[in-house]
């Protein structure tokens, strides 16, 4: 099934409980990185975004983080926010549902010590796969589940870095919640349509801030 750069209204109806976008009057949205933190991508991203002057979350995997504290720490010390993708970037659509959790609850357990007191834990499934039990498991354990209604297609090696560029200016509305990749994949592509995109936006007078 092809993924759509703009996620289809039906779907975001159907996904009671799940945040694709974030309501608000103002001109802003919601840059998401997943998959970090890696050396090889995180530190440039963050380079980035200070040069931008721009905002962001990460969704990490726990295993990345467990290797990279030093990239967690960067990550909150510059004004972001950070994320469980779980701990080992499971497939919810292929996992059972004591699995998931436990994989969610492990993540979370390694970002713990990074976390301020009382903060409410986000979550992002990865691939946006998840099933109806397996969310009502994990919002009964207090995360919020955050999933996007904008995607860069960063991590596809038949999307150009031009095509990731369109499909996230084309498709912003304020609120909009972005998704890019901090990983291997996406490298080449990120590297070309971050600086623009973020550019871009600006120009458009968005302000960027964390969920």
């Amino acid at each position: 099934m092809k993924v759509p750069a703009k996620i289809p209204k039906w779907i975001r109806l159907l996904g009671v409980g799940l945040t694709f976008r974030i309501p608000t009057e103002k001109q802003e949205i919601f840059l998401t990185f997943d998959d970090g933190p890696i050396p090889e991508l995180t530190p440039w991203v963050l380079d980035e975004l200070a040069k931008q002057n721009a905002k962001a979350t990460f969704f990490l995997v726990g295993e990345n983080a467990e290797k990279n504290p030093d990239l967690v720490y960067r990550i909150l010390a510059e004004g972001h926010r950070v994320g469980n993708h779980t701990f080992n970037h499971l497939n919810g659509f292929k996992t059972s549902v004591l699995q998931y959790v436990s994989n969610a609850e492990k993540c979370q357990k390694t970002l713990l010590p990074y976390l301020k007191k009382n903060e409410i834990p986000l979550f992002r499934p990865p691939y946006g796969r998840l099933t109806p039990r397996q969310m009502i498991k994990l919002k009964k354990r207090g995360f919020k589940i955050i999933l996007w209604d904008v995607l860069s297609k960063d991590y596809d090696i038949k999307t150009s870095a031009s095509q990731c560029i369109g499909n996230v200016l084309d498709n912003v509305i304020p609120g909009s919640i972005v998704v890019m990749h901090d990983n291997l994949k996406a490298s080449k592509n990120l590297k070309e349509a971050l600086p623009q995109i973020i550019s871009g936006l600006k120009a458009r007078s968005f302000e960027f801030s964390v969920l």
